[in-house]
């Protein structure tokens, strides 16, 4: 049985095309239990399944924001982008736009050398602190700058590996996932029916390939994230004023 909240999520769900899956061709088997059906030949996902997933995914999110930990953003492919990085920017949190890296989270300390780099560049760019070079050097200069930022620049603040990871479509990032797996990192993954959910502790089966729909997740997951943060944040502080008798 539904409830009228319920109804209105699965509507919220429906509206953004959440429902739509890949072809039967291309369905992994561990997708079955999502399922409604099949029409014109395409996977078609049980939006009420999809809504109990993505309520576990924010629970989840939401106690990762409470303990102060940090989830990295990962969605690379053309329709996933641009919403993963806007998404995590509005709640300050790391993210990869673009191509994953390998060993971003197994070979980390060597990722941090290449973020410590690019922090180092930008501050003698951003203090005027370049006189010393040549023009050439500083040519070179915002070369390299361009370039780490492309690669490194959403995870340049990011000092410790996550506590977690929010990956969309989670086939595409398969590399991500492997890491996330070697390191025991949980993850949050959209996935659509050609993924394969057993990897991935909170999966929400979805669509995964249309802006709408990916759209909606990142918003979700954010909200998620920035609503249990600011609520840690402001239980930390009235903690810390009840402890100096204010």
């Amino acid at each position: 049985m539904t409830t009228k909240d319920t109804d209105a999520d699965i509507r919220i769900l429906f509206d953004n095309g959440a429902h739509y899956g890949y072809s039967k061709t291309r369905r992994h088997p561990s997708s079955e239990r999502f399922l409604y059906g099949n029409k014109d030949r395409h996977d078609i996902f049980d939006l009420v399944k999809t809504n109990d997933s993505l309520k576990r995914a924010r629970e989840f999110v939401a106690k990762i924001a409470s303990e102060g930990k940090e989830i990295l953003f990962v969605g690379g492919k053309s329709e996933a982008a641009e919403r993963v990085e806007a998404g995590a920017k509005s709640v300050g949190l790391p993210y990869v736009s673009g191509r994953w890296i390998g060993g971003t989270l197994t070979n980390f300390s060597e990722i941090k050398k290449r973020t410590a780099r690019l922090e180092t560049l930008r501050n003698e760019r951003d203090l005027g602190e370049r006189d010393k070079y040549t023009k050439l050097e500083r040519l070179m200069m915002d070369r390299e700058i361009e370039e780490l930022e492309r690669r490194f620049g959403g995870i340049a603040e990011m000092k410790d590996l996550p506590a977690a990871l929010f990956i969309v479509d989670t086939r595409h990032e398969s590399t991500a996932v492997r890491e996330a797996l070697e390191l025991g990192i949980p993850m949050v993954g959209l996935a659509n029916s050609d993924c394969d959910f057993g990897r991935i502790e909170y999966p929400i089966p979805a669509n995964d390939s249309v802006s709408k729909s990916i759209a909606y997740f990142v918003g979700e997951i954010a909200k998620a994230y920035s609503e249990n943060r600011k609520s840690h944040s402001v239980d930390s502080n009235e903690k810390n004023s009840a402890e100096k008798g204010e």
